[in-house]
């Protein structure tokens, strides 16, 4: 059970990282721009610089971008691999097949 609750903390911990319109526009950029630099992701998402760094923060600690430092620059980078767990989760949630569903009865029903 206790694997179960650490992978639950993993799943929710990643879910968290994701669930702000400013991280996800973050990682669209780096999608399309891989190995993008600090300064570019303020100026094309449009934040302060203080409030981007708090996001690339929050990212780096759930490990779904990576940042390597390059001089006087931080170049960073998604690591695809991260969001593997919460992928396979989601995709687990489809409902069974046929009438397995369990749906309440009403009142009526019984």
């Amino acid at each position: 059970m206790e694997a179960n609750v650490s992978q639950n903390d993993h799943l929710a911990e990643l879910a968290k990282a994701l669930a702000h319109p400013a991280r996800l526009r973050i990682l669209r950029l780096l999608l399309a721009t891989p190995g993008c630099i600090g300064g570019d992701i303020v100026d094309a998402v449009g934040l302060a610089q203080s409030t981007v760094s708090e996001h690339l923060r929050i990212l780096k600690a759930a490990r779904i971008i990576s940042g390597e430092i390059d001089g006087p620059r931080v170049c960073y980078a998604l690591n695809p691999d991260a969001l593997a767990p919460l992928a396979e989760f989601i995709a687990s949630l489809t409902p069974p097949p046929g009438d397995a569903c369990c749906v309440p009865m009403s009142e009526e029903t019984k």
